[in-house]
């Protein structure tokens, strides 16, 4: 999309993200898992931080979360959601201004990886965040399976309509590039015309397992959502753990990390 940027999604987005997708993610759930994976007291790095709808929980259930996102816009309305600052907001991209670590356990929310604009882009992404990690640090990745039976064209459909707001979705696919744009078209009586752009380049749960084994991580689990229910790639949607090699001789054996949070990291 012509002019489109790293901001672009977020800026567009930042005032209805926590309206339009609240649901997307199970909050208690996600949580529930990285406090597992980093234990109490742990360092958890979210790539795509946007308004904190997970690392705000996150921080208040004792873990130190740092999050990281090129928007402005998402980070203000962070900063409205955590005034106290328990989440350490770092604006930058999700590649390129990671900060040094070692982080426990690592988190990319609900789509956030398909932003990246290309394979090579998002096979970095895997490396940068297998380098922050500690040994045997754990990396989560949230995204849909790509309905590949979808052919490339535009879409237009009705994505909300009440008595004084109309949403329409506009949208190009590109399968074979397994690239796809669009806009959100929101009509109100009181706000006028407002324009949300996005653009993805996806990937398939395999090419995702691919990049993480080259960045030097294995899949550990991959479940249907957060809360573990049994993996059906029919179901479109999978949650996947990776993890670091440990150096621990012992590491083979070791189905979940022992607890030992910041304090080893």
């Amino acid at each position: 999309m012509r002019g489109y940027n790293s901001d672009s999604y977020g800026d567009g987005f930042a005032d209805v993200y926590d309206d339009w997708y609240s649901n997307v993610t199970d909050v208690d759930a996600t949580v529930a898992r990285m406090v597992e994976l980093a234990c109490a007291g742990g360092r958890v790095l979210e790539l795509g931080v946007g308004t904190g709808r997970l690392a705000v929980p996150m921080a208040q259930a004792g873990l130190t979360v740092t999050g990281v996102d090129s928007s402005a816009a998402m980070l203000e309305q962070l900063t409205r959601r955590d005034p106290a600052n328990t989440v350490v907001a770092v604006h930058g991209d999700m590649v390129d201004d990671l900060p040094p670590g070692p982080f426990d356990a690592a988190l990319v929310a609900y789509n956030t990886i398909f932003n990246l604009p290309d394979e090579a882009r998002q096979r970095e992404f895997f490396e940068v965040v297998a380098q922050r990690l500690r040994p045997g640090g754990a990396f989560v990745v949230e995204a849909d399976v790509p309905d590949t039976s979808n052919g490339q064209g535009s879409v237009v459909a009705l994505r909300s309509m009440t008595v004084n707001q109309v949403v329409l979705s506009v949208a190009e696919q590109w399968p074979d590039e397994q690239r796809a744009s669009g806009q959100f078209i929101q009509l109100s009586e009181e706000g006028g015309v407002r324009l949300r752009p996005w653009s993805i380049r996806w990937a398939s749960p395999d090419q995702l397992d691919s990049m993480a084994t080259a960045a030097g991580l294995t899949l550990e689990s991959r479940w249907d959502d957060m809360a573990r229910t049994t993996y059906d790639e029919q179901h479109g949607r999978h949650v996947s753990t990776y993890r670091k090699s440990e150096s621990r001789p012992d590491a083979a054996n070791l189905s979940e990390p022992e607890c030992r949070g910041a304090a080893d990291a």
